[in-house]
């Protein structure tokens, strides 16, 4: 069995991504990992130096660079996540491909848990995919969010050859005609840290987003500050251990967690769902890309 890395990324020297910690914390699992690196522009020259950066930390023949544009014309409902997704994963030579993106991480002690879904995923002719739960940071390394309004598990490995592709914004995966996965869930956890940036960083890049979601016309621009939300949770485990040094560096002087609570009227419809979940594990209205299997 022959196991492939992919991931993609883009300023993600500007816009503080772990992207050298992302790719790390996949690299064990993986024989060769598939890089893709966007550019500003069709010649493939405008960059904010992420190539290089990731050239001088990955070398040798495990590690495979791709260079593209970014087209302006994909930026709707974030499409070109996806299509960026799809060509790194065109790149992957193995039996099964390991996404990860540039803002998470696996965790070592979840190694075992994988390789072992690995093996099934190849050992099982009804499942295509497995499904990884996931942790949100939030505001800070050491605060999470756990609601109902963001997704809690989602597939991450995947067969290779059967037409799986980039779902919409690059969430999940789904086949070429829209067919949902059968997938099984395994113990491991991907570790987000897309909102855990300090609060500078964090502007720029909710303005990217903007762009790829709404076309960056000028003036619409989502104002951004970080608030004590709704749901809101210390973080008292252990971050990966490749992660440990990002974190560091990007802890925050702000604590979120002493701030006055800033919740909104309709937070008494989610706190009601997230007790039936808590008390249950299940999740009333939860969308899902995938049909679960065990």
């Amino acid at each position: 069995m022959k196991v492939s890395g992919f991931t993609f990324i883009k300023n993600g020297l500007n816009l503080g991504y772990p992207i050298k910690e992302s790719i790390q914390s996949i690299a064990p699992l993986c024989d060769e990992v598939i890089i893709n690196v966007g550019f500003d522009d069709p010649e493939l020259k405008q960059d904010d130096g992420t190539q290089d950066y990731l050239k001088k930390n990955f070398t040798g023949p495990k590690y495979k660079f791709i260079k593209s544009w970014w087209d302006p014309s994909l930026r709707v409902g974030g499409k070109i996540l996806a299509e960026q997704t799809n060509i790194a994963l065109s790149h992957c030579q193995g039996d099964v491909c390991q996404y990860i993106q540039g803002d998470e991480a696996l965790h070592e002690k979840d190694y075992p848990s994988i390789t072992e879904g690995y093996e099934e995923l190849m050992n099982r002719k009804d499942l295509h995919g497995l499904i990884f739960k996931y942790l949100h940071f939030y505001g800070n390394v050491d605060v999470y969010k756990y609601t109902r309004k963001i997704y809690r598990r989602e597939v991450r490995a995947i067969k290779n050859g059967l037409g799986i592709q980039s779902w919409k914004d690059a969430q999940g995966f789904r086949f070429s005609d829209e067919t949902k996965l059968n997938a099984k869930m395994i113990d491991a956890t991907v570790y987000h840290y897309g909102w855990a940036r300090k609060e500078t960083i964090m502007k720029e890049k909710v303005k990217e987003m903007d762009k790829l979601y709404r076309l960056g016309e000028v003036g619409t621009e989502t104002p951004f500050a970080y608030e004590r939300i709704y749901g809101l949770h210390p973080f008292k485990e252990t971050h990966p251990q490749v992660v440990e040094g990002w974190v560091q560096e990007n802890k925050n002087d702000i604590d979120l967690l002493k701030l006055k609570p800033s919740y909104k009227l309709r937070n008494i419809n989610h706190f009601l769902c997230d007790l039936v979940e808590g008390l249950t594990d299940y999740r009333i209205g939860e969308y899902k890309n995938y049909k679960m299997k065990k």
